[in-house]
Protein backbone atom coordinates (compact mmCIF):
# COMPACT_ATOMS: atom_id res chain seq x y z
CA UNK A 1 0.00 0.00 0.00
CA UNK A 2 2.50 2.45 0.87
CA UNK A 3 4.54 1.74 -2.08
CA UNK A 4 1.37 2.79 -4.27
CA UNK A 5 0.65 5.43 -2.76
CA UNK A 6 3.94 6.46 -3.58
CA UNK A 7 3.17 5.75 -7.01
CA UNK A 8 -0.25 7.72 -6.89
CA UNK A 9 2.23 11.05 -6.34
CA UNK A 10 4.73 9.95 -9.18
CA UNK A 11 1.51 9.22 -11.66
CA UNK A 12 0.59 12.87 -10.97
CA UNK A 13 4.02 14.46 -11.46
CA UNK A 14 3.83 12.28 -15.03
CA UNK A 15 0.37 13.30 -15.87
CA UNK A 16 1.35 17.50 -15.81
CA UNK A 17 4.46 16.18 -17.80
CA UNK A 18 2.77 14.86 -20.62
CA UNK A 19 -0.26 17.45 -20.35
CA UNK A 20 2.20 19.83 -21.25
CA UNK A 21 4.27 18.02 -23.85
CA UNK A 22 0.48 17.85 -25.62
CA UNK A 23 0.10 21.37 -25.47
CA UNK A 24 3.24 21.69 -27.28
CA UNK A 25 2.57 19.17 -29.95
CA UNK A 26 -1.06 21.15 -30.00
CA UNK A 27 0.38 24.14 -31.01
CA UNK A 28 2.86 22.42 -33.73
CA UNK A 29 -0.32 21.00 -35.41
CA UNK A 30 -1.65 24.61 -35.47
CA UNK A 31 1.68 25.97 -36.25
CA UNK A 32 2.07 23.53 -39.45
CA UNK A 33 -1.94 23.96 -40.55
CA UNK A 34 -1.03 27.46 -40.69
CA UNK A 35 2.32 26.79 -43.03
CA UNK A 36 -0.14 24.23 -45.27
CA UNK A 37 -2.37 27.51 -45.53
CA UNK A 38 0.49 29.47 -46.81
CA UNK A 39 0.76 31.74 -43.55
CA UNK A 40 3.90 32.06 -42.66
CA UNK A 41 3.48 34.97 -40.47
CA UNK A 42 0.55 35.57 -38.64
CA UNK A 43 0.72 33.58 -34.75
CA UNK A 44 -0.86 30.71 -33.18
CA UNK A 45 -2.73 31.85 -29.89
CA UNK A 46 -2.03 30.33 -26.55
CA UNK A 47 -3.36 26.87 -26.48
CA UNK A 48 -6.49 26.62 -24.22
CA UNK A 49 -7.80 24.10 -22.04
CA UNK A 50 -12.26 24.40 -22.34
CA UNK A 51 -12.48 21.25 -20.24
CA UNK A 52 -11.45 17.79 -18.73
CA UNK A 53 -9.37 16.41 -21.42
CA UNK A 54 -10.68 19.27 -24.13
CA UNK A 55 -8.24 21.51 -25.62
CA UNK A 56 -8.84 24.51 -28.36
CA UNK A 57 -6.19 26.07 -30.94
CA UNK A 58 -7.28 29.10 -31.89
CA UNK A 59 -5.66 31.91 -34.49
CA UNK A 60 -5.04 35.28 -35.15
CA UNK A 61 -6.09 35.78 -38.94
CA UNK A 62 -8.48 33.92 -40.91
CA UNK A 63 -7.27 30.54 -43.01
CA UNK A 64 -8.58 27.99 -44.93
CA UNK A 65 -7.56 24.06 -44.80
CA UNK A 66 -7.94 21.04 -46.55
CA UNK A 67 -9.45 18.09 -44.31
CA UNK A 68 -7.43 15.31 -45.84
CA UNK A 69 -3.89 17.31 -44.56
CA UNK A 70 -5.62 18.51 -41.02
CA UNK A 71 -6.34 14.05 -40.21
CA UNK A 72 -2.99 13.61 -41.59
CA UNK A 73 -1.36 16.38 -39.60
CA UNK A 74 -2.70 15.72 -36.51
CA UNK A 75 -2.33 11.26 -36.84
CA UNK A 76 1.39 12.06 -37.34
CA UNK A 77 2.07 14.98 -34.80
CA UNK A 78 -0.10 12.88 -31.75
CA UNK A 79 1.42 9.81 -32.56
CA UNK A 80 4.08 11.17 -30.24
CA UNK A 81 1.88 11.82 -26.91
CA UNK A 82 1.12 8.22 -25.73
CA UNK A 83 -2.23 9.57 -24.11
CA UNK A 84 -3.74 10.86 -27.38
CA UNK A 85 -4.81 7.53 -28.45
CA UNK A 86 -8.46 8.27 -28.69
CA UNK A 87 -9.53 11.81 -30.09
CA UNK A 88 -12.50 13.96 -31.86
CA UNK A 89 -11.40 17.01 -33.93
CA UNK A 90 -14.18 19.46 -34.28
CA UNK A 91 -13.02 22.82 -36.25
CA UNK A 92 -15.58 25.66 -35.44
CA UNK A 93 -16.73 28.99 -37.23
CA UNK A 94 -15.04 31.57 -34.72
CA UNK A 95 -18.50 33.59 -35.21
CA UNK A 96 -21.45 31.15 -34.25
CA UNK A 97 -19.18 27.92 -32.77
CA UNK A 98 -21.04 26.30 -35.98
CA UNK A 99 -18.82 23.17 -36.59
CA UNK A 100 -17.30 23.37 -39.76
CA UNK A 101 -15.91 19.98 -40.14
CA UNK A 102 -15.41 17.16 -37.88
CA UNK A 103 -13.57 13.63 -37.35
CA UNK A 104 -12.79 10.92 -34.68
CA UNK A 105 -9.41 9.08 -34.50
CA UNK A 106 -9.78 5.83 -32.74
CA UNK A 107 -6.53 3.48 -31.50
CA UNK A 108 -7.94 0.82 -33.72
CA UNK A 109 -7.75 2.78 -37.19
CA UNK A 110 -10.65 0.27 -38.77
CA UNK A 111 -13.01 2.07 -36.03
CA UNK A 112 -11.56 5.75 -37.30
CA UNK A 113 -14.88 8.12 -38.19
CA UNK A 114 -13.38 10.18 -41.10
CA UNK A 115 -15.42 11.76 -44.09
CA UNK A 116 -15.47 14.67 -46.32
CA UNK A 117 -12.02 14.20 -47.89
CA UNK A 118 -10.98 16.69 -50.52
CA UNK A 119 -13.22 19.45 -49.86
CA UNK A 120 -10.98 22.65 -49.35
CA UNK A 121 -12.51 24.75 -46.88
CA UNK A 122 -13.06 28.36 -47.53
CA UNK A 123 -10.81 30.99 -45.70
CA UNK A 124 -12.45 31.72 -42.60
CA UNK A 125 -11.76 32.01 -38.85
CA UNK A 126 -12.01 29.12 -37.36
CA UNK A 127 -11.20 27.22 -33.58
CA UNK A 128 -10.13 23.90 -33.42
CA UNK A 129 -11.77 21.79 -30.54
CA UNK A 130 -9.96 18.56 -29.65
CA UNK A 131 -11.46 16.07 -27.04
CA UNK A 132 -9.20 12.82 -26.04
CA UNK A 133 -10.67 10.16 -24.41
CA UNK A 134 -9.69 9.47 -20.92
CA UNK A 135 -6.46 7.81 -19.85
CA UNK A 136 -6.15 4.90 -17.76
CA UNK A 137 -3.95 7.38 -15.29
CA UNK A 138 -7.69 9.53 -14.93
CA UNK A 139 -9.87 6.45 -14.45
CA UNK A 140 -6.84 5.67 -11.85
CA UNK A 141 -6.72 8.60 -10.02
CA UNK A 142 -10.71 8.37 -9.79
CA UNK A 143 -10.33 5.02 -8.24
CA UNK A 144 -8.03 6.78 -5.46
CA UNK A 145 -10.36 8.96 -3.83
CA UNK A 146 -13.59 6.11 -3.93
CA UNK A 147 -11.69 3.03 -3.02
CA UNK A 148 -10.16 1.70 0.05
CA UNK A 149 -6.52 0.91 0.62
CA UNK A 150 -6.76 -2.59 -0.11
CA UNK A 151 -8.35 -1.49 -3.71
CA UNK A 152 -5.49 0.93 -3.83
CA UNK A 153 -3.26 -1.36 -3.82
CA UNK A 154 -4.82 -3.77 -6.45
CA UNK A 155 -5.47 -0.60 -9.28
CA UNK A 156 -1.74 -0.08 -8.61
CA UNK A 157 -0.56 -3.55 -9.84
CA UNK A 158 -3.20 -3.01 -12.56
CA UNK A 159 -1.66 0.32 -13.77
CA UNK A 160 1.38 -0.78 -13.67
CA UNK A 161 0.64 -4.12 -15.98
CA UNK A 162 -1.37 -1.67 -18.34
CA UNK A 163 1.78 0.39 -18.64
CA UNK A 164 3.54 -2.12 -19.33
CA UNK A 165 1.46 -3.40 -22.05
CA UNK A 166 1.03 0.19 -23.65
CA UNK A 167 4.69 0.66 -24.02
CA UNK A 168 4.87 -2.72 -25.74
CA UNK A 169 2.37 -1.73 -28.43
CA UNK A 170 3.80 1.95 -28.75
CA UNK A 171 6.36 1.33 -31.21
CA UNK A 172 4.26 -0.65 -34.30
CA UNK A 173 1.59 1.88 -33.39
CA UNK A 174 3.68 4.69 -34.02
CA UNK A 175 5.57 2.98 -36.97
CA UNK A 176 1.92 2.68 -39.09
CA UNK A 177 1.90 6.18 -38.81
CA UNK A 178 4.88 6.81 -41.06
CA UNK A 179 2.56 4.98 -43.75
CA UNK A 180 1.14 7.16 -46.49
CA UNK A 181 -1.36 5.83 -49.44
CA UNK A 182 -0.90 7.49 -52.24
CA UNK A 183 -3.29 5.93 -54.67
CA UNK A 184 -2.10 2.09 -55.41
CA UNK A 185 1.35 2.84 -53.74
CA UNK A 186 1.96 2.76 -49.89
CA UNK A 187 4.94 5.44 -49.40
CA UNK A 188 7.47 4.04 -45.89
CA UNK A 189 8.78 7.36 -45.09
CA UNK A 190 10.98 5.72 -42.43
CA UNK A 191 12.27 3.32 -44.12
CA UNK A 192 12.34 5.63 -47.56
CA UNK A 193 10.37 2.86 -49.83
CA UNK A 194 7.63 2.94 -51.93
CA UNK A 195 5.35 -0.09 -51.98
CA UNK A 196 3.11 -1.55 -54.56
CA UNK A 197 1.68 -5.02 -54.61
CA UNK A 198 5.14 -7.27 -54.50
CA UNK A 199 7.83 -4.21 -55.91
CA UNK A 200 9.34 -1.82 -53.91
CA UNK A 201 11.10 1.23 -54.88
CA UNK A 202 14.05 2.75 -53.09
CA UNK A 203 14.13 6.25 -52.30
CA UNK A 204 17.36 8.52 -51.72
CA UNK A 205 16.94 10.45 -48.23
CA UNK A 206 16.34 13.73 -50.24
CA UNK A 207 13.14 12.12 -52.36
CA UNK A 208 11.62 10.65 -49.28
CA UNK A 209 12.00 14.46 -47.79
CA UNK A 210 10.37 15.71 -50.29
CA UNK A 211 7.49 13.16 -50.78
CA UNK A 212 6.81 13.57 -47.30
CA UNK A 213 5.54 16.90 -47.46
CA UNK A 214 4.00 16.18 -50.91
CA UNK A 215 2.15 12.95 -48.78
CA UNK A 216 1.55 15.51 -45.77
CA UNK A 217 -0.79 18.18 -48.56
CA UNK A 218 -2.10 16.06 -51.11
CA UNK A 219 -3.45 17.61 -53.87
CA UNK A 220 -2.77 21.45 -52.30
CA UNK A 221 -0.16 23.50 -53.90
CA UNK A 222 3.54 23.18 -52.74
CA UNK A 223 4.81 26.57 -52.67
CA UNK A 224 8.43 25.52 -54.29
CA UNK A 225 9.92 28.56 -52.04
CA UNK A 226 8.72 26.27 -48.59
CA UNK A 227 10.39 22.69 -50.85
CA UNK A 228 13.88 24.92 -50.97
CA UNK A 229 13.65 26.36 -47.39
CA UNK A 230 12.46 23.05 -45.50
CA UNK A 231 14.88 20.24 -47.69
CA UNK A 232 18.04 22.91 -48.42
CA UNK A 233 18.09 25.46 -45.80
CA UNK A 234 19.06 23.63 -42.96
CA UNK A 235 22.54 22.35 -44.91
CA UNK A 236 22.71 26.22 -45.30
CA UNK A 237 22.38 26.34 -49.57
CA UNK A 238 19.60 26.47 -51.63
CA UNK A 239 20.09 25.59 -55.36
CA UNK A 240 17.11 26.05 -57.56
CA UNK A 241 18.03 23.14 -60.27
CA UNK A 242 18.36 20.89 -57.36
CA UNK A 243 14.91 20.91 -56.61
CA UNK A 244 13.92 20.75 -60.12
CA UNK A 245 16.27 17.56 -60.56
CA UNK A 246 14.71 15.51 -57.46
CA UNK A 247 11.15 16.62 -58.57
CA UNK A 248 12.39 14.52 -61.83
CA UNK A 249 13.16 11.75 -60.30
CA UNK A 250 10.25 11.18 -57.74
CA UNK A 251 7.66 11.32 -60.75
CA UNK A 252 9.94 9.09 -62.59
CA UNK A 253 9.96 6.49 -59.98
CA UNK A 254 5.84 7.06 -59.44
CA UNK A 255 5.06 6.35 -62.89
CA UNK A 256 4.28 2.82 -61.42
CA UNK A 257 0.57 4.42 -60.47
CA UNK A 258 -1.00 6.30 -63.59
CA UNK A 259 -3.01 8.26 -61.15
CA UNK A 260 -0.51 9.73 -59.49
CA UNK A 261 1.60 12.54 -60.79
CA UNK A 262 3.52 15.84 -59.37
CA UNK A 263 2.27 18.69 -62.02
CA UNK A 264 3.54 21.91 -61.95
CA UNK A 265 1.51 25.12 -60.82
CA UNK A 266 3.02 27.97 -62.99
CA UNK A 267 4.08 30.51 -60.77
CA UNK A 268 3.12 29.10 -57.39
CA UNK A 269 4.90 25.74 -57.16
CA UNK A 270 3.80 22.00 -57.01
CA UNK A 271 0.66 19.31 -56.61
CA UNK A 272 1.07 15.77 -56.11
CA UNK A 273 -2.29 14.81 -57.93
CA UNK A 274 -4.00 12.03 -56.46
CA UNK A 275 -7.10 10.61 -59.08
CA UNK A 276 -9.22 7.65 -58.03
Amino acid sequence: MIFTIFAAFDTDSREDFDVAKREVLLRRVGHELLLQSGDRTSRVLPVKKIGENEYQISFEDELTFQPDSLVNLTKRLLAKDQMSSDYIVNVLNCKNSSVAYGYSVSRNQKDDIVSCLGRKQPKACYMINLKFKPTAINTTKGAFLVGGFSFLAFMGLVLFKSKSLKSRKAVPEIQQNDLFTLGSIVFDSKNRKLIIDDKTIDLTATESRVLLIFASSPNEIIERSRLQKEIWEDDGVIVGRSLDMFISKLRKKLEIDPHIKIVVIRGKGYRLEINS
